[in-house]
């Protein structure tokens, strides 16, 4: 049996009406500040359009499981650019070798799955080559938030006791700063490589790709002695699908059309800590 919560601001009532009908919902409990609940909620061929009206009101919903509680889980792990934070670190670091656009090109394809993570990190890094290492410093200071609402998900999963992972594509000067800060269980990424202060345009070791992300979350899920079904995948992009499909409850953040459509829910308008409100 499904829930469907609504949230991200006042739901017209037309709009609850439509829902009912669609979803054959049983009650509706208004959740402040700006959530409804519908409960015992079908998913019908006849929410699509209701879907689409309430998308037009940046308005996020999800059909998520009925009764259960963030306490339920044990595990929510991370991706890290555009989803645990604003930017896409390589981005940044690529303004300050005057790359920006041909680099940010190039994420979003990868991002999409137009172009193979790995030709398009090797691509990507190279750009840098010859930038002095400092920048990293700057990149991390000047430029780098947290996404909103990511410090109340990962304060309140911690409450719960759920362990913590950041797996991403990025690299180690990034997420190691995060785990610290953020006091994470785990992080992994890729290691950009310094020489004689300078960055070479390569990456250390094996890359972190999405194949990567994915075993890194099964072993986990294995270390902590946890089902599937215990575990949450936060991503935005196709590298983190196979990650996603590690996990019992998959949540596309601000994602990428082919992400959204395979994640179990999506977060389109709303802060990292809207997935709160998926559970009872």
């Amino acid at each position: 049996m499904f829930d469907l919560v609504v949230q991200g601001g006042a739901v017209p009532t037309f709009l609850i009406e439509a829902i009912v009908a669609a979803t054959g919902a049983q009650a509706v409990q208004p959740r402040p500040p700006r959530v409804v609940r519908f409960s015992q909620a079908r998913r019908e061929p006849a929410f699509a359009p209701v879907a689409a009206q309430l998308e037009a009101e940046g308005l996020d919903w999800a059909f998520v499981p009925a009764g259960k509680g963030l306490e339920d889980y044990g595990l929510i792990a991370f991706d890290m650019d555009s989803t645990l934070i604003t930017i896409e670190c390589i981005d940044e670091l690529a303004d300050f070798a005057g790359k920006k656009a041909e680099v940010s090109a190039i994420t979003a394809a990868a991002m999409r799955g137009d172009i193979d993570y790995q030709e398009s990190l090797k691509r990507r890094v190279g750009v840098l080559a010859g930038l002095d290492a400092r920048v990293l410093a700057r990149v991390f200071a000047e430029r780098l938030k947290l996404s909103p609402g990511a410090r109340e998900l990962i304060e309140a999963a911690k409450a719960a006791g759920l362990r913590t992972a950041l797996l991403s594509g990025g690299f180690t000067y990034f997420t190691e700063r995060l785990r610290i800060e953020l006091g994470l269980d785990f992080a992994t990424s890729n290691e950009l490589e310094i020489q004689g202060g300078k960055l070479t345009g390569r990456v250390i070791g094996q890359v972190v790709d999405a194949q990567a992300k994915a075993q890194h979350l099964a072993r986990l899920r294995e270390q902590f002695g946890l089902s599937r079904e215990q575990v949450i995948a936060v991503g935005d992009g196709a590298n983190d699908l196979r990650m996603m499909g590690e996990s019992g409850l998959s949540v596309a953040y601000h994602a990428k059309p082919a992400t959204r459509e395979k994640a179990a829910v999506a977060i389109n308008f709303g802060g990292l800590d809207s997935i709160l409100n998926f559970f009872a």
